[in-house]
């Protein structure tokens, strides 16, 4: 019997390391890995820089008429990277300013019916590793394996802060602090696709693990879902 593929969904919150994981899951199952909150943070690039009201639905639906997202591989990095049209804006979209503004856009239904439409012709052949905030909830209700990944408020600013002061000197923890809060804030109480834990994931907290032990957790748990695709 031919090795069933399954699709991997994990959620959690901004600085939770759910990306890194992901990445990793993917790599060592050698699945494809799509980085959902790239794909946002991509959107909110192309907005801020057209200077789209966040609040004008036409302007917005025009917009992302505009816009072409894409992942390329990048043999330097051994990663892919953000495409938007045709340029490639991994550093860019990672900058406090698109931080700054990534949920507000994030939150709104258009972007999110637009962001998910693809997310979902991207996993029509299953093996792959997707992180985001509603991927066990709306993107793929029906995933093998959903996990969601949490740490304690202290530890994902820590986190955070580590990762942007190596690219900003002028950063600091009551910047990145308050912006995950605000981040928060907007992505559990938006009305669409808010953040939630879907019943049937799995909730990983890492806040005192390191990376190579909650990875083996989660290897575990899709190794288990994978021999189950592999026995129906």
């Amino acid at each position: 019997m031919a090795n069933q593929k399954i699709i991997i969904a994990i959620d959690g919150y901004s600085s939770c390391g759910k990306s890194t994981l992901a990445k990793a899951m993917a790599k060592n199952l050698e699945y494809v890995f799509i980085d959902t909150g790239a794909m946002y943070r991509a959107v909110a690039l192309f907005f801020l820089r057209a200077g789209i009201d966040f609040d004008n639905t036409l302007d917005i639906a025009a917009a992302l008429n505009k816009i072409t997202l894409q992942f390329k591989y990048n043999p330097a990095t051994l990663q892919s990277d953000m495409y938007l049209n045709e340029e490639n804006v991994e550093q860019e979209i990672r900058e406090m300013r698109v931080s700054q503004k990534v949920s507000e856009v994030a939150a709104i239904a258009l972007v999110r019916d637009f962001a998910v439409a693809q997310q979902q012709a991207m996993g029509e052949s299953k093996g792959i590793v997707m992180d985001g905030r509603d991927i066990g909830t709306v993107v793929f209700p029906e995933a093998e394996l959903k996990i969601f990944v949490t740490a304690s408020p202290e530890i994902r600013v820590q986190r955070r802060f580590l990762e942007l002061s190596a690219k900003n000197a002028a950063i600091t923890v009551e910047e990145i602090s308050e912006n995950l809060q605000h981040r928060d804030l907007i992505d559990t109480t938006r009305e669409h696709s808010p953040l939630k834990q879907a019943d049937d994931a799995l909730v990983l907290d890492n806040s005192n693990m390191s990376r190579e032990a909650q990875l083996d957790i989660a290897l575990q748990w899709a190794q288990e879902r994978i021999n189950q695709a592999n026995n129906q």
